[in-house]
């Protein structure tokens, strides 16, 4: 996996680097996700709430998938992947949903730190957007973990930790 850039000489400030430095994270963020859901036990995914109300697992992730397509749609990208069925997604099916939308959001991104560093519908700037992705994609990360325990099906333990290496993801 490719780490965050350095500065190449003491003569380039690290400042040079930093646009590829947000789309590595935002790349991580994603690669986090699939790790994630490839870590689920798989009795998690559907498991239906205790008191019958909220959204499964499976419905959060399509969830966590909507929001990036209503961004790029907000946004006007060129490349906009299909949404997921909440009732019906498969983790295969949101591994690769997940996948398209963060390639689309990365050349969205790209784009805006190439040029303006402005993304359509979003302020402040391309930076607080990626921000924004990583939080929302954290707080439901957050979620899931905690959904699975409470359903009986906890992540391993490793995995645990393991959503935290962004250096080894």
């Amino acid at each position: 996996m490719p780490k965050a850039p350095r500065a190449k000489s003491p003569d380039e400030p690290y400042s040079t680097q930093l646009p590829l430095a947000l789309l590595n994270a935002l790349d991580t963020n994603n690669r986090i996700n699939l790790y994630l859901i490839e870590n689920l036990p798989p009795a998690a995914w559907n498991s239906k709430l205790p008191d019958g109300k909220g959204r499964t697992i499976a419905a959060i992730v399509a969830h966590m998938h909507y929001v990036r397509v209503m961004w790029l749609k907000t946004a006007k990208a060129q490349d906009i992947p299909e949404q997921l069925d909440r009732a019906t997604v498969t983790p295969a099916q949101a591994t690769h949903a997940l996948e398209s939308s963060r390639a689309a959001l990365h050349k969205l991104c790209r784009e805006a730190l190439e040029t303006d560093g402005r993304i359509k519908g979003f302020r402040p700037d391309v930076a607080g957007f990626i921000g924004y992705l990583i939080a929302h994609d954290t707080h439901h990360r957050g979620q899931i973990a905690m959904l699975a325990r409470q359903l009986g099906h906890p992540l391993p333990q490793k995995a645990m930790f393991g959503m935290w290496e962004w250096g080894q993801r």
